[in-house]
């Protein structure tokens, strides 16, 4: 019984670990970066996945930078990111996001609709599908040093309003500054 008792312990710590993600930083770390983010849009004639979304994405042209990962939840008709256009767009968001500190880190995406996240070379977020502006699930994850991170962001917007965000903080997620993001 204690041996079964030990098992089930040590399945479950193994299971607790197995989903905290080391994040790997940028090597060598990028120097002059721009701020913001780049961006490469793709206007399909509709859009429900994020399967479709990349797809869509072989046909993406460059964008005007964005200033970060802060968008707030858009008035209907008003333009998602930096795109010109209100709806049924696809983006592509790549640079770097900067962590002061090393540590445990809780991240999350808020959005609508779609968005996948790549940080450090760890998928972060997929949080598929349409839905009105909301939180991802969170995801732990382990900042080994300060410095930059390769960021990849694919999202897409279908109809009304548009949100991103991206949230990063040691106990639990917090806005990041445009301050934090850069590219090349």
């Amino acid at each position: 019984m204690r041996l079964v008792a030990l098992l089930l312990c040590f399945f479950v710590s193994s299971q607790a670990l197995a989903g905290t993600l080391t994040l790997q930083p940028a090597n060598p770390q990028p120097t002059g970066l721009k701020s913001g983010l780049a961006v490469e849009y793709a206007f399909p004639p509709d859009v429900k996945t994020l399967g479709q979304a990349e797809r869509d994405l072989r046909r993406a042209k460059p964008g005007k930078p964005l200033s970060g990962l802060d968008y707030r939840d858009t008035e209907e008709g008003e333009p998602t990111l930096t795109s010109g256009r209100a709806e049924k767009v696809v983006a592509r968001i790549t640079g770097y996001v900067k962590f002061d500190s090393p540590g445990d880190y809780v991240i999350d995406f808020v959005s609508n609709d779609g968005v996948k996240a790549n940080v450090g070379g760890q998928e972060v977020v997929f949080f598929d599908g349409r839905h009105t502006c909301q939180e991802s699930a969170p995801q732990r994850v382990i900042v080994p040093e300060a410095g930059w991170y390769p960021i990849e962001v694919v999202y897409f917007q279908r109809y009304k309003t548009a949100c991103l965000h991206m949230r990063a903080g040691k106990d639990e997620p917090d806005w990041m500054p445009n301050s934090a993001f850069g590219y090349k």
